[in-house]
């Protein structure tokens, strides 16, 4: 296996203005990891930016373009910085269920689901997506800046179960396409398996460019219909190429950090750090879909805290589009009035809906579709209408 590779001479926040940029968490001096696709990227003209400690492409070309391709043909994501993690073992669904929102013992095999892994006061470390194997095996997909966190959680939270976590992110490679075209483009390198057996939020494996057991799902991170593949890391740039080769006719192109930033925000994804985090939690961040409060499913870190929140909300999540120049950025505050109600959390040009969208909590009073808050930017005042998330979802189409 071929060890993760640094770099220390990556270019840090602030090097250049990038359009609708995708927001980045600050830096230390500590040496970027790199997929291994890294000299892929660069060799293709991608944009490299310092992402949750990894340098990753955040656009190719024009990031509305790469949405638009996205959400009209099929866009392909390197997803190497993501953390996938083994939890294996005779205990490893009860502990699981100890520790995450959602109710993994109901979980089918073969199938996939939500959830959040919560301190005391139920606020997020993560929030993750479990593939259930079996009752043995849970594969546990983390976001990269949060990877190290929840292992040594998971590991903390160990005790006597017996149970065995184990980090596969250097082993295994991440790819996902996303886009109506998305199963046409990955078929012909499937030799076992229809993709259209593949339900969503189900996963099966396959043999995919010649390579046996492949963990292939269908999930998605865009509001697209997509799969994504776990294979063996070295294989990482010729699977790459043959995914480019065999997708060409559905227009299939590679797809940086830009455009999934802005696709998962047109579809109400939450991104760790702006949606979600230790202060802002999953039920008033409107996913309580991926919380279970069902007594068979026993105590759980956070169970408690939440089930208070759940009664009695102070804020709610929403959404807001605003007409004019002035994008919705992370930290902007919004005001009713003379009051300052909420601030943004994510935002950007929506060229799906073609205005201007963004995120924010605001109280529950004023969090109601068709009301108006004012967005301040270095002083001047721009109006935002209130709205439900998601902003797009292709069963509307």
């Amino acid at each position: 296996m071929k060890p993760t590779r640094l770099r220390s001479d990556g270019p840090r926040i602030g090097a250049g203005a990038v359009s609708n940029p995708y927001t980045l968490r600050p830096m230390s001096d500590a040496p970027l990891l790199e997929t291994r696709l890294h000299g892929v990227h660069v060799a293709a003209g991608a944009r490299m930016v310092p992402f949750g400690g990894w340098s990753m492409p955040v656009q190719y070309a024009s990031i509305l373009e790469e949405a638009e391709r996205v959400r009209s043909r099929t866009g392909l994501f390197d997803l190497g910085h993501m953390g996938r993690i083994d939890v294996t073992g005779p205990d490893a669904v009860p502990f699981l269920d100890g520790l995450v929102t959602s109710f993994v013992a109901k979980i089918p095999e073969g199938a996939i689901r939500y959830g959040l892994v919560c301190d005391e006061k139920g606020g997020p470390l993560d929030d993750l997506l479990l593939y259930k194997t079996n009752a043995n095996h849970v594969f546990v997909v983390a976001n990269a800046s949060n990877k190290a966190s929840v292992l040594a959680w998971l590991e903390e939270h160990t005790g006597s179960s017996d149970v065995r976590i184990t980090d596969r992110s250097d082993e295994l490679a991440m790819l996902a396409l996303q886009g109506p075209n998305s199963q046409a483009a990955l078929q012909p390198l499937v030799e076992d398996l229809d993709l259209s057996e593949v339900g969503y939020y189900k996963f099966r494996f396959a043999t995919v460019a010649g390579i046996p057991d492949v963990r292939v799902s269908r999930t998605g991170y865009t509001g697209e219909d997509g799969f994504e593949i776990y294979f063996p890391d070295e294989e990482s740039e010729r699977v790459w190429d043959a995914v480019l080769e065999a997708g060409a006719p559905e227009g299939i192109a590679p797809i940086g950090l830009g455009a999934r930033d802005t696709l998962r925000l047109e579809a109400g994804m939450p991104l760790y750090g702006h949606e979600i985090d230790r202060e802002h939690n999953p039920i008033e961040a409107g996913l309580d879909f991926g919380v279970s409060f069902k007594e068979e499913k026993g105590d759980w870190i956070g169970r408690d805290a939440l089930a208070a929140i759940k009664e009695n909300p102070s804020r709610r999540l929403i959404g807001i589009t605003t007409d004019g120049k002035r994008v919705p950025r992370q930290g902007y505050a919004l005001f009713h009035g003379d009051d300052e109600v909420g601030a943004i959390c994510s935002g950007a040009v929506s060229p799906t809906l073609g205005t201007n969208i963004g995120t924010a909590y605001l109280p529950v009073e004023l969090a109601q579709a068709g009301r108006t808050v004012h967005m301040d930017i270095r002083g001047k005042r721009q109006e935002c209408v209130v709205c439900d998330i998601p902003f797009y979802s292709r069963k509307a189409k």
